[in-house]
């Protein structure tokens, strides 16, 4: 059996459920932070701060940036191995997009835990 180095999971299959499982915990955030902003209508920095101030708002935001890049990670995967038939050129642009998602990932641990 020929396996990818480039795929996330083992096969389709996990990366079917890893961007499934993405999805929902990214539709769980966003739906919260809507919440959060409809029942403080005139949204101030205290109440903004106080959210994010907490551990599990913190953890939950790491695990939704986490899931983000996964699942950007799969989608672009499944993109360019579709379109881009030149494999230098396609080694070439996931190689910016791994840098450029840990620099995300790295960016947004400093700002959500202010290291």
């Amino acid at each position: 059996m020929v396996t990818n180095a480039a795929s996330f999971g083992r096969s389709g299959v996990h990366d079917f459920i890893f961007i499934r499982a993405s999805g929902i915990i990214l539709a769980c955030y966003t739906l919260f932070l809507v919440g959060f902003f409809a029942c403080n209508a005139p949204m101030t920095y205290e109440a903004w701060s106080g959210l994010y101030s907490t551990i599990g708002m913190k953890v939950f935001t790491l695990i939704a940036l986490i899931a983000l890049l996964i699942h950007a990670w799969i989608g672009t995967w499944q993109v360019l191995t579709d379109y881009i038939k030149c494999t230098k050129l396609r080694g070439l642009l996931q190689f910016i997009f791994v840098i450029t998602a840990f620099t995300y990932l790295a960016v947004g641990t400093i700002t959500v835990w202010g290291v």
